[in-house]
């Protein structure tokens, strides 16, 4: 009996090659999950409207030794002459770059590409991302692209709220905390430099590139926003930083 695929997807708070440079292990992590010795590998940059300097860093990346890598752009669809679905629905890993997630989920539904991604999750292709490309795979998410926090409603592959950059930035984090106490779903929300791992819609691991990354399940106990700090594997020699609990925040 043909067993179901395995449905992935690694969200970035912040990192891989386009925010550190000679830094491959998240890279490397995302890489190795497709189970393929030269994985087919798209990157997909509508969030930055489809910068060149951006296909540029992911192709010095990502070159031709490591995967077979491509590229989906939207906005010059010229240079990508070939039917979006079609070529998303062959690739062994789908990596969305950062940029405005706003803007990226219109585009992306004015060309089906929402569709089109969940069937290439439910087909067992790998999905990943970093900034807007981790948010756009949950529910719920904290946008501040456009200046103040932003709540935007995602694809929904994942039924979670996910924010990232979260220790870095405070205005972020305390707008997670305010609608999480509306009623926001439980949030996932990762450092720089750290990763959240799902099966299904299943959180299963953190893996860092960073030894001080760190990731964080948030969520409502009664009137208190209670925040987890998760274990995290970090990638360059496997030391996991155990589960603890920590800030159990009020509501004034």
């Amino acid at each position: 009996m043909a067993t179901a695929p395995k449905r992935q997807i690694v969200t970035f708070g912040g990192g891989g090659f386009s925010m550190e440079a000679g830094n491959p292990l998240l890279d490397d992590f995302v890489l190795a999950l497709t189970g393929k010795r030269r994985p087919r590998v798209c990157f997909v940059p509508t969030a930055s409207g489809d910068a060149d300097h951006y296909i540029v860093r992911f192709y010095r990346a990502f070159g031709s030794d490591r995967c077979e890598p491509s590229h989906l752009s939207l906005f010059r669809r010229h240079r990508t002459p070939f039917d979006p679905s079609d070529h998303l629905l062959s690739r062994d890993l789908i990596y969305v770059g950062g940029g405005s997630v706003a803007s990226m989920l219109g585009v992306w539904r004015a060309h089906g590409i929402d569709r089109t991604l969940r069937a290439a999750w439910e087909r067992g292709i790998v999905l990943c991302g970093l900034s807007a490309g981790s948010l756009c795979w949950f529910a719920d998410g904290v946008s501040t692209f456009h200046g103040d926090p932003q709540r935007v409603a995602g694809l929904g592959l994942l039924p979670w709220s996910n924010t990232v950059h979260y220790s870095s930035e405070p205005a972020r984090r305390e707008a997670l905390h305010g609608w999480i106490l509306d009623g926001m779903p439980t949030a996932y929300a990762a450092d720089d430099g750290a990763a959240l791992h799902f099966v299904g819609t299943e959180f299963v691991q953190v893996v860092a590139s960073r030894k001080n990354a760190r990731a964080y399940r948030i969520e409502r106990r009664q009137r208190q926003v209670l925040t987890t700090q998760l274990g995290t594997r970090y990638l360059g020699d496997a030391e996991v930083v155990p589960l603890r609990r920590s800030e159990l925040a009020a509501e004034a």
